[in-house]
């Protein structure tokens, strides 16, 4: 299996739970992405509105707004850019500036959008999350009726898109992480372990994720700035079954890759 392309997380945002406010201005967004470039990142995953609990509502115009500079700037430079929103009035703009990739939290839920979707050439990521519409929310469900709710969301959801004339072959599943699947961290790991499995059940690639998120935390008891080993031993896990993985840092994980690719090498030349 090759490895999983990186898309590195910028977020023009005030309230992102892990780094909101540190790249709002423009500038600053342009240069955390060409460093992200620089160590790894194959994909710039922009968001202009935070999806965390606790993040203040933001204008399709603001989103619009804070995202055109950096969208400029990047793409002069021919860097594929993905944005994260869950906003038609946004992601119709995305489209006209000719981005690679929409990523939906809410998984493209308006029919009356699919036109606009069907006739654009981006790749879809059709996110699940337990919350349906909005931001995240603490929800408590047990792992197995979040795996069960994955399941069913993507059987519908897939459906309506290509009845709608999305192109199968357009489309990213991700299954969601954190406090989008469950406030008890077991949902998310019951969900990094059966990557595979969903790839296998829908016949389509995965992104995956867990960067910095609440399960994380939950489970170390550290907070989100720490959280650098804890994101990079579920990275490495994920890229077992994950096509695509969505990192604040793509350096160590592209680092932690090259390892276990020289492991495996070495194991097989000794025949292990």
């Amino acid at each position: 299996m090759p490895p999983p392309c990186l898309f590195g997380i910028v977020n023009i945002t005030e309230d992102s739970f892990s780094d909101g406010g540190r790249y709002l201005d423009p500038a600053a967004a342009i240069a955390h992405a060409r460093a992200l470039v620089a160590a790894g990142a194959e994909v710039i995953d922009l968001g202009a509105a935070a999806s965390n609990v606790d993040a203040q509502p933001v204008s399709a115009a603001d989103e619009i707004c804070r995202l055109d500079p950096v969208i400029a700037a990047l793409a002069d430079a021919g860097t594929p850019i993905s944005v994260d929103s869950f906003r038609p009035e946004v992601q119709r703009f995305a489209i006209a500036r000719g981005v690679a990739f929409l990523n939906d939290i809410q998984g493209f839920p308006d029919p009356s959008f699919y036109p606009d979707l069907a006739a654009a050439s981006c790749r879809l990521v059709v996110m699940h999350a337990v919350q349906g519409r909005g931001r995240a929310q603490r929800v408590e469900l047990a792992a197995d009726a979040v795996w069960d709710r994955i399941h069913h969301f993507f059987g519908e959801r897939l459906t309506a898109l290509e009845r709608g004339g999305i192109a199968r072959e357009r489309l990213i599943l991700d299954p969601g992480m954190g406090l989008f699947l469950s406030s008890r961290p077991e949902a998310s790991l019951r969900v990094l372990t059966g990557l595979r499995r969903l790839k296998r059940d829908f016949g389509l690639p995965v992104l995956v994720s867990v960067s910095r998120k609440s399960f994380l935390r939950a489970l170390t008891g550290r907070a989100a700035g720490e959280l650098g080993a804890a994101t990079l031993a579920a990275e490495l896990h994920a890229a077992a079954g994950a096509d695509f993985i969505r990192t604040h840092d793509p350096g160590a994980l592209a680092d932690g890759l090259r390892v276990m690719r020289a492991l495996r090498t070495a194991a097989a030349e000794l025949g292990e």
